[in-house]
């Protein structure tokens, strides 16, 4: 593995195993945002801390990153995992037309807590993040809503609520949060007197009346014969972001998929020389799907232990006082004719450790769907429609 976008690929699915173990229905999440929020956090974590963070985050195969946190020197190394998310961001973040495209980081430190000006410095530095001092301590329900005004000003007022009613309390020293909103139109649009009600087939037996788009136009398209799976690109405004969707043959098919599905996979099967443009006939139903998920169990579960209890942040505050408490996460889409709105959210709480003949591709039944910057092949969203 070379690059940040594989290593978010890979985070993505392993996430996506997780959460579909408890999760039978839709599923809606931004990788992007959660790494951002959780790469923030390694920055400042050292020793086994650090490597299970980043071992989690796939960061130990990325060419040239480091070895249990950052180092004085680590923005001269040109290869480490900080710096390339530095020029990710700076990338993803650039202004367009075409769409809207938010991404924003920011801290919130305990105003009473002495943080090293280095890991401050850092995260400025490769997370395009700010930082704000706040009252964790004598006010800490006007903390939490300040922190949850600025995440839905972020998306458009698409997350609310990212942290419930005490969430923090006077132990609270740190919060980081990761924000990502999305806004963009179809490259070609959905006619809206082509949209007719019809069946979605939630599994063979049951079906429910969903308002299904079409067109029939030129897209690319892959056909796995073997998995009896269909892969689709269909692009927005200006081709910088996609949406792909990955719809089995069969309307209980979604489940060999998923149980089939690695990184590996869908970074071969999605690579430009298996997909090839073709003219289908699409249908689409309109869907909206806005989810929450509390990560702690799901990260621990895949290898992220020693963060929530024997932490090692000396990076951040110089001393080893500090454990992650809580990592939760919002996000919502939107999908209709004129195009896609989507949003996430990831939060971060530390504390203190006392504390031609067109191919068919008809969605009428569950299938898989990521939204992907297409210049540096990042997943920022990926999700499971189940029941539009």
């Amino acid at each position: 593995m070379s690059s940040l976008s594989e290593a978010n690929t890979h985070f993505a699915i392993d996430l996506f195993q997780q959460i579909r173990q408890l999760k039978q229905e839709n599923i809606f999440y931004s990788p992007f945002s959660i790494t951002s929020a959780l790469a923030m956090t390694s920055l400042g974590a050292r020793g086994q801390t650090a490597s299970e963070i980043e071992k989690v985050l796939h960061f130990n195969g990325i060419t040239g990153s480091t070895k249990g946190g950052a180092t004085k020197d680590s923005g001269e190394n040109s290869g480490n995992v900080h710096h390339q998310f530095q020029n990710l961001l700076t990338e993803i973040k650039k202004p367009s037309d075409a769409y809207e495209l938010k991404v924003a980081n920011r801290l919130y430190g305990e105003k009473s807590f002495a943080f090293l000006q280095e890991y401050i410095d850092n995260v400025k530095k490769f997370y395009l993040a700010s930082a704000e001092s706040a009252d964790f301590v004598h006010a800490s329900e006007e903390s939490r809503k300040k922190i949850n005004s600025w995440v839905e000003t972020q998306t458009n007022e698409k997350i609310k609520e990212l942290f419930p009613k005490d969430s923090f309390d006077s132990v609270t020293v740190l919060v980081l949060v990761t924000a990502i909103y999305f806004k963009g139109k179809w490259l070609q649009e959905f006619k809206k007197e082509n949209t007719v009600q019809e069946k979605f087939w939630l599994n063979k037996e049951t079906s429910k009346s969903v308002q299904m788009m079409k067109q029939t136009t030129f897209l690319n398209f892959t056909l796995l014969e073997d998995m009896k799976v269909k892969i689709l690109e269909i692009p927005y405004k200006c081709k910088e972001l996609s949406m792909v969707v990955l719809l089995p043959d069969e309307v209980d098919g979604l489940q060999k998929l998923e149980d089939q599905l690695t990184a590996e996979k869908l970074i071969e099967w999605t690579s430009p020389q298996n997909m090839k443009e073709g003219l289908v006939d699409l249908h689409l139903p309109r869907f909206k799907v806005e989810e929450s998920y509390d990560l702690k169990d799901t990260l621990t579960a895949l290898g992220m232990v020693a963060a929530f209890n024997n932490a090692d942040f000396s990076g951040m505050t110089g001393t080893r006082d500090l454990v992650v408490s809580k990592v939760v996460h919002k996000s919502y889409v939107e999908v209709n004719e004129e195009g896609t709105e989507a949003a996430a959210a990831t939060g971060i709480e530390i504390i203190r450790k006392s504390g031609p003949i067109p191919d068919t591709f008809h969605c009428d039944h569950p299938f898989l769907f990521f939204i992907k910057h297409n210049k540096t092949n990042t997943i920022l969203f990926y999700g499971r429609v189940s029941s539009p």
